[in-house]
């Protein structure tokens, strides 16, 4: 090998090294001149030995001028090669690359004036190093010394001008590099990486976008970043990309749809924002791709849905009418479990807005894909009846569709009727607070008929029998007020001259027995006076309490409201209508007169004409005071008219089989009671003797009570 040090002469070399600079550049001219004449003369094994003394000895030594002479010296080879000098960039470039690490500021300073100038003659010819100088500018971005940026600036916008300008620039290559430092959080590396993306994406012949889903995280991780200009430029070349992908035949939208909902739900407003907009697009435009991507997508638009920005729930709510316009189908990868798995996860959200649009996806799947969907109905079924609890009222009128369409087949039906009392029976506020809002509905979108009679069922083998008196007091009073039972009501009226009617009332009895005045509301409904009577005169001293008296009390009120506007007609004829008046007068004797329930129904009783009583069989049998007393061929209806045993359907009601049932119902609840009542006493044996309270008169206590309850109303 040629020896440099017989080329370059020793003074040469020396002013190289040295602490001037003008020595130092001096020197590199006069290298740039020798090495010209060597490239004249075609002699490159000289031009060889020339580079790498002046790698081996000054890029590469320990002391700081010898770096600085070796990188200026570098430069001016490269400039005296001119077109020749691609032959040598192996030897050039990689020291000056590695100075670009060199802890002396200074020196990375000289290596970008180097590589600049080295740039500047080779232009194209060193596009092989691309990567490793990207990854140098990079770092120098971020320098700590303000002259290294300021050198790293120039040398970036001139590779740039050369890749721009090339053909041999491999975008393949260079997307791994990017993708790496997509994430970094330093802010001027975040402006040197957008800056490239931007202008890459500018070059006709670079295909950014095919490459997007490798980047496009990033690009979105910066929309939250401290500094403004930065967020402006994420934005600006996300804005730029989306209108690509507008103007695109062609686009991978599933890989960015993963980005963007994660995106969708980042802290950052701006970020969430720009995210929606960009999924709200993919919607329009991503057609048969997004199907799979349904559920994901479907799970960042409801949260927005509840968003404390108006522009992303508009969005949002914009993006989720064009998602349930598409009639995506099972064989077409529409995963309806993974979309309902999505709808069930929101109803647990805090926000009213997204548990209500959760819900109207799954009745829209409902319509589209019922036997999908019931396919996967023991997933969402328990968080459904959960819903029934929500505090929202329009919650819990859509969870109530929805239960109404899924029980329109008989076996889930009955499976929703025994959840929902097994709902009551665990959460009596359930029952206190949503109780006649979820019966009402169901009987409205079922049939109310079909809901009661069910129920009725259920609750008359019901073991809680406290819980089950509550429910019957619910069931009757809904039954008693609400217009969507208007139907069973007129049904129940004509139980006398009806076989359907009296089929409904029969099977409410059972379990209405739990509760008495729950069935002397239904005999009184169903025109049964002489049964109501019986009923009447069959309580005892233990039924007469406080809950007894409160409900008795909202009975009497709703005897003045227009349901019972047939019994009231009734009275102008006590002669025919006996029983009624004294079922009547013998629930005024179980109130306490001080009561205002007793002044109601005193004071309608005042009311009733004398002059149409008859002093015949029908006030002496009534008066006898045993509706069922008579075995004849002939019987007294319910109306006081005589009938004879002619098949009429009065005839295969057991009265006093109904009665004995009734009164067996009733020991079991005063039974129950009792064991309270001494389990109670024990513990307060265990607990030792308290202060005797002063005692007061029971019927006074029981005024009171019925007076509070007279207050609050029927209801």
């Amino acid at each position: 090998m040629a020896d440099a040090h017989s080329v370059v002469p020793a003074s040469v070399l020396r002013n190289l090294s040295d602490k001037l600079y003008e020595k130092r550049k001096n020197a590199a001219l006069e290298v740039e001149g020798i090495v010209k004449q060597l490239a004249a003369l075609g002699d490159h094994e000289k031009i060889s030995a020339v580079i790498s003394l002046l790698t081996t000895e000054y890029t590469y030594s320990p002391q700081a001028n010898h770096r600085k002479g070796g990188l200026i010296g570098l430069a001016a080879a490269t400039v005296g090669l001119t077109s020749e000098a691609s032959q040598h960039l192996e030897q050039i470039v990689p020291p000056v690359l590695n100075s670009f690490s060199d802890q002396d500021s200074r020196v990375r300073y000289y290596a970008c004036e180097a590589l600049y100038n080295i740039a500047k003659v080779v232009r194209g010819d060193f596009i092989i190093f691309f990567n490793q100088i990207f990854d140098a500018l990079c770092k120098l971005s971020a320098d700590s010394a303000a002259n290294v940026q300021s050198a790293a600036h120039l040398l970036d916008r001139l590779v740039k001008d050369i890749v721009t300008e090339s053909d041999q620039f491999s975008i393949e290559e260079f997307i791994p590099l990017l993708r790496e430092r997509m994430n970094v959080l330093n802010p001027y590396v975040r402006q040197f990486l957008v800056g490239w993306i931007t202008v890459l994406d500018s070059v006709p012949d670079i295909d950014m976008l095919g490459f997007l889903p490798d980047f496009l995280d990033g690009l979105f991780n910066m929309l939250s970043d401290s500094s403004h200009e930065i967020r402006q430029q994420a934005d600006s070349a996300l804005s730029e990309f989306l209108q690509e992908i507008k103007n695109s035949p062609s686009v991978d939208y599933g890989r960015m749809a993963e980005i963007l909902v994660q995106r969708a739900a980042s802290p950052d407003e701006f970020t969430r924002l720009t995210a929606m907009t960009w999924i709200n697009e993919f919607v329009k435009l991503g057609g048969d791709q997004l199907v799979p991507y349904y559920a994901d997508i479907l799970g960042a638009i409801l949260p927005c849905m509840s968003d404390k920005e108006e522009k992303i729930r508009g969005f949002a709510r914009e993006t989720n009418e064009e998602l349930r316009s598409v009639k995506g189908e099972p064989e077409e990868a529409f995963n309806v479990g993974a979309i309902l798995s999505i709808a069930r996860r929101q109803l647990d959200s805090e926000w009213e807005a997204t548990r209500i649009e959760a819900l109207h996806w799954i009745s829209t799947l409902l319509d589209r894909h019922r036997s999908e969907v019931l396919c996967f109905l023991n997933d969402i079924f328990d968080t459904l009846l959960k819903a029934l609890a929500d505090s929202s009222d329009e919650v819990v009128l859509l969870v109530l569709d929805i239960h109404a369409c899924i029980a329109q087949d008989p076996q889930h039906f009955s499976q929703l009727v025994v959840f929902l009392v097994q709902n009551f029976r665990i959460d009596h506020s359930l029952l206190e607070r949503r109780g006649a809002l979820i019966i009402r509905r169901l009987c409205d979108l079922l049939d109310a008929e079909r809901v009661y009679r069910e129920l009725s069922s259920i609750l008359e083998g019901e073991a809680d029998l406290e819980f089950a008196c509550i429910m019957v007091q619910a069931l009757n009073l809904i039954l008693l007020t609400s217009s969507e039972l208007s139907e069973i009501r007129k049904l129940l009226k004509q139980s006398l001259a009806n076989a359907a009617g009296k089929d409904l009332f029969v099977a409410l009895y059972a379990s209405w027995s739990h509760s008495p005045m729950a069935i002397i509301s239904l005999c009184l409904l169903a025109q049964m006076y002489p049964h109501a009577s019986a009923v009447i005169q069959s309580l005892v001293e233990e039924d007469i309490n406080v809950k007894f008296l409160v409900q008795l009390d909202k009975l009497i009120r709703l005897l003045e409201t227009p349901i019972f506007a047939h019994l009231r007609l009734q009275l102008l004829e006590p002669g025919r209508y006996v029983w009624l008046l004294k079922a009547l007068y013998g629930l005024l004797m179980l109130l306490p007169q001080q009561s205002a329930a007793f002044k109601i129904l005193q004071t309608r009783l005042k009311t009733v004409p004398t002059y149409s009583f008859n002093a015949g069989d029908q006030l002496k049998h009534a008066l006898s005071g045993n509706p069922y007393s008579h075995h004849g061929a002939s019987q007294i209806t319910e109306d006081g008219n005589k009938n004879l045993n002619n098949g009429n359907v009065q005839n295969d009601i057991n009265f006093t089989l109904w009665l004995e049932q009734f009164e067996q119902i009733q020991r079991q609840h005063r039974l129950l009671a009792k064991s309270q009542a001494q389990s109670r006493n024990n513990s307060l044996l265990k607990d030792g003797p308290k202060a005797e309270e002063p005692r007061q008169l029971p019927t006074s206590n029981t005024n009171r009570a019925v007076s509070r309850s007279s207050k609050r109303g029927p209801g």
